[in-house]
């Protein structure tokens, strides 16, 4: 008798492989939640074209991917023999109505739920701790209610877990700490409801949107050191910067706009090492602290800080920041002259620092002639908006000054001595 060759044998072995794959079945616990999900959709909103529409169960679902009967919807992959699990379970965005509580989740080796952009309605399920290996859920853009449910917490392999544009209210689970491979969390456009929770223990997040919710109290006194973007815009959210924010060494994004935040704009903001966007307009801040000489290494891009009751005079290393090419300070209560660093950065930056291309300081009490400089600059080079200030002789019809009249002498000598 001859002896194969490791050719031969390698080939009989995908062969093999194949044939397996070939005749898999769908696991019956799989099959059965799939039905539970398709049950649970109102026949109304499940239209001919669309992937529910083509799941036909007299047909095995994983062996008959792509085909008539299970056009879309589903991934399967061979975990077992000849048993094929659900890996991925994506619905199309094709405004699906229906509850998903009567489902019950027991799919062990789903890696992906998505079913954004329908129209389910009712509570998140709990039964949604039954998907132990899920690493992305997905359920924005629905109508869903209710309190988030904390057995969310135990879904250690999630990395991302999308909540956001629904109906949720009540407060984020305290649970969510167990979530230690989560990277993204997203659940704006809520009503949730009480203080933001400190999550510092989910080391590897990186990205948080809360923002449109009905979030009150002050910011957390920690945050994960891993965050690269936190968005907690249109809330209620009170108090100072706490230094869990300005600790941050890797964030790159941070927007708490729209709040009611107070007291002074952290002068280490304009230091950090990584920060290049920072809004934080619509809020209550009364000064910005003066971070010295050293915001030399300063990455910050583009800097928001208008609709807050800031006073004084412009800050004048703002115009001296080497990265920063985008600034508002508009309505708020600043005071005296442009400074000519200002003007400078916006016509003859210098090398190596990044001109202004978008300057909008209308809406305050900023008083004396316009700086030379910026009277050379042409219509659409930039934007510039020095509009309803105490400047001296700033007509709408000059580009620089559109977006207001100037104040009247009453009005800018009732706010505070004015030089002609």
């Amino acid at each position: 008798m001859g002896c194969f060759s490791i050719s031969t044998v390698l080939f009989f072995i995908v062969l093999y492989a194949l044939f397996l794959h070939a005749h898999s079945t769908t696991h019956w616990q799989d099959i059965e939640v799939l039905k539970q999900l398709k049950n649970s959709v109102d026949p109304n909103s499940v239209s001919p074209g669309s992937c529910l529409n083509s799941w036909d169960f007299s047909v095995d679902p994983c062996d008959n991917l792509g085909g008539e009967k299970f056009t879309c919807g589903l991934r399967c992959d061979l975990v077992v023999s000849s048993v094929s699990r659900v890996t991925e379970l994506a619905l199309d965005q094709w405004n699906y109505s229906g509850s998903l509580t009567s489902v019950s989740w027991n799919l062990p080796y789903l890696q992906n739920l998505d079913i954004t952009n329908n129209a389910f309605s009712g509570s998140v399920p709990e039964s949604l701790s039954n998907l132990t290996r899920v690493q992305r859920v997905g359920l924005s853009g629905n109508s869903l209610s209710g309190s988030i449910p904390s057995s969310l917490g135990s879904l250690s392999n999630l990395e991302e877990l999308y909540l956001d544009n629904n109906f949720l209210d009540g407060e984020i689970p305290q649970s969510f700490n167990g979530l230690k491979n989560l990277k993204r969390l997203e659940f704006q456009g809520n009503q949730i409801t009480g203080e933001f929770p400190e999550l510092d223990q989910l080391i590897n997040l990186n990205f948080i949107d809360a923002s449109d919710n009905a979030i009150s109290g002050e910011l957390p006194a920690s945050y994960p050191a891993s965050l690269i973007e936190l968005a907690m815009r249109n809330n209620s959210i009170e108090g100072n910067i706490p230094a869990s924010v300005i600790g941050l060494n890797f964030v790159q994004v941070i927007d708490l706009s729209h709040n009611k935040l107070s007291g002074s704009v952290p002068a280490s903001l304009f230091t950090h090492p990584s920060l290049e966007q920072l809004t934080l307009s619509y809020n209550q801040f009364g000064s910005v602290q003066d971070p010295g000489i050293s915001f030399q290494n300063s990455q910050l891009i583009a800097a928001d800080l208008s609709n807050n009751e800031i006073r004084g005079l412009l800050p004048g290393f703002l115009g001296l920041m080497p990265r920063l090419s985008s600034l508002s300070l508009e309505n708020n209560k600043l005071s005296g002259m442009i400074p000519t660093q200002y003007a400078l950065k916006m016509v003859f930056p210098g090398e190596g620092v990044s001109q202004f291309e978008r300057l909008l300081l209308g809406g305050n009490y900023l008083f004396g002639p316009i700086p030379g400089p910026l009277l050379d600059l042409k219509a659409g080079s930039v934007t510039v908006r020095l509009g309803d200030n105490c400047l001296y002789r700033c007509p709408l019809r000059l580009f620089l000054c559109e977006g207001g009249e100037q104040k009247s002498l009453s009005e800018c000598q009732a706010f505070g001595p004015i030089i002609p």
